[in-house]
């Protein structure tokens, strides 16, 4: 199904910007797994035709930010009210030995097929669950797991040569690994899978886990300068919480933005999750540098961090894409989930400035902080721009047919007055009539292909019962 037409959209959002972020269609045309046209269309002889009547097209949503090894760790009673670093040591540090082949794919497997679901099909996972002399090829999984499913798939090789002292308790099998040992996997991995085509089905990036805990600066500088011989990305986390301002001054005297350029870890080719915690100099630096960020508004909520500052950052000149991260701290891991959050947070950011006239207030509210048209344009277009994905994104002639075609029949979305909105701002998941990778159907009524959802319900609980065991 390389070749079709979607037919009669009631709205098409295309992930561009201004008057662009919305085309009046109502038809797309798809040929050889790109998009060849869009407007009133009348069907070729012999053409597929998708009815898209009573439906909203999106593009499909980028992740650019996840732990799909957590997704067998929701709700874990012992973390579910802490903050983050005494988390980490409470949930997935706690779990982490626990995790044999069958547990890996199987939380992999659940984690993109809630993805999918949302309508999302190209993926970032950070995984840092490597060790030195692990009995399974994780990296191996994830790649098979997301091919199995019609998914693009971008593995952002997490790991440390050091720790925060969290895994003193833990298994001997948990140690961090050499530098050696770590580059030279980068090598193998990335001559096995990466591409670096706009529109690649599979990409590698260099992901160290944390700059500021998981290796020493000059260590930093030497995978950066590899990432960048190699032709990979740079990705981490930074500035999720307080305590990364803390080990920055504490540590080295500055800011952790300011460390992180003085290892050589700015520019477009890097992108880090969270960054929540900036001053106005941090901003300007990661602006200037056009630096990405993965919004991840859900999990730093639920772990109280607090709410980023992606309005500034934009403004700066950085990228701005959105990730929902592990669902060990966020439980509605997809990207609807994740979008309504970011449209409803940045609101929520800009409100919380207002004062009142007498305190030198100026306006009530932030509901000009982000419109719906932003928040699509973040989850697909600036996730395929961090990404280094420039060949999809949108849904304009010659991009990759990466489309999903929500239906709006739930009563949730009944009564829109613009019903192109209506799967970020209504929440909830939307069903899917169709959504596509490069033209090819991956989901179709609402239903993935040669995938049993009670049995891999049935799996999951199964595997829930022996971590708690």
């Amino acid at each position: 199904m390389n070749n079709f037409l979607i037919k009669n959209a009631a709205a098409i959002v295309t992930g561009l910007q201004g008057e662009a972020a919305r085309h009046a269609g109502p038809d797309i045309r798809v040929v050889n797994g790109r998009i060849a046209a869009l407007g009133r269309l009348e069907a070729l002889p012999g053409e597929r035709v998708a009815d898209a009547a009573g439906c909203v097209v999106y593009p499909a949503w980028v992740n650019t930010h996840h732990h799909l090894f957590q997704s067998l760790l929701k709700g874990d009673a012992a973390g579910i009210d802490l903050p983050l670093t005494p988390w980490l040591a409470a949930t997935p540090y706690r779990f982490r030995a626990a995790f044999d082949e069958h547990l890996f794919r199987l939380a992999a497997r659940i984690g993109l097929v809630e993805l999918l679901r949302s309508g999302c099909t190209t993926v970032a996972d950070h995984n840092y669950l490597y060790w030195p002399g692990m009995p399974f090829d994780g990296s191996a999984i994830l790649f098979e797991e997301a091919e199995r499913l019609g998914m693009r798939f971008v593995l952002c090789r997490g790991g440390a040569t050091q720790t925060r002292q969290l895994e003193a308790d833990l298994p001997a099998c948990l140690r961090p690994e050499t530098l050696d040992g770590y580059l030279a996997d980068m090598e193998r991995i990335t001559q096995r899978w990466h591409d670096p085509a706009p529109d690649a089905m599979r990409r590698v990036v260099m992901a160290p886990t944390t700059p500021l805990y998981s290796m020493a600066p000059a260590e930093l500088r030497t995978v950066a300068a590899e990432a960048r011989r190699l032709g990979i990305r740079l990705h981490s986390h930074l500035s999720e919480t307080v305590e990364y301002q803390n080990a920055a001054h504490g540590k080295h005297g500055t800011t952790p933005v300011r460390f992180a350029a003085e290892q050589d870890w700015l520019g477009s080719d890097v992108w880090f999750a969270h960054l929540v915690k900036l001053d106005d100099e941090e901003i300007a630096l990661l602006g200037a540098t056009g630096t990405g960020v993965a919004h991840c508004p859900q999990s730093n909520g639920r772990l109280g961090s607090g709410i980023a500052p992606i309005r500034q950052l934009e403004a700066a000149g950085a990228a701005i894409s959105i990730g929902v991260d592990g669902a060990a701290s966020n439980e509605a891991a997809d990207m609807i989930s994740e979008t309504h959050a970011a449209w409803l947070m940045q609101r929520a950011r800009g409100g919380q400035d207002a004062r009142p006239v007498h305190r030198g207030g100026t306006f009530e509210g932030g509901a000009d902080a982000a419109t719906i048209d932003d928040v699509v344009r973040w989850g697909t277009r600036g996730g395929a721009q961090v990404l280094g994905l420039d060949g999809l994104g949108t849904l304009e002639v010659g991009m990759a047919a990466d489309i999903a075609v929500y239906s709006l029949d739930d009563p949730r979305y009944f009564g829109l007055h613009d019903v192109a909105i209506a799967p970020v701002a209504s929440g909830g998941r939307p069903a899917l009539r169709l959504l596509t990778v490069a033209g090819k159907p991956v989901v179709e009524h609402d239903t993935i292909p040669n995938l049993d959802l009670r049995e891999l319900a049935a799996d999951a609980r199964s595997a829930v019962a022996r971590l708690l065991r």
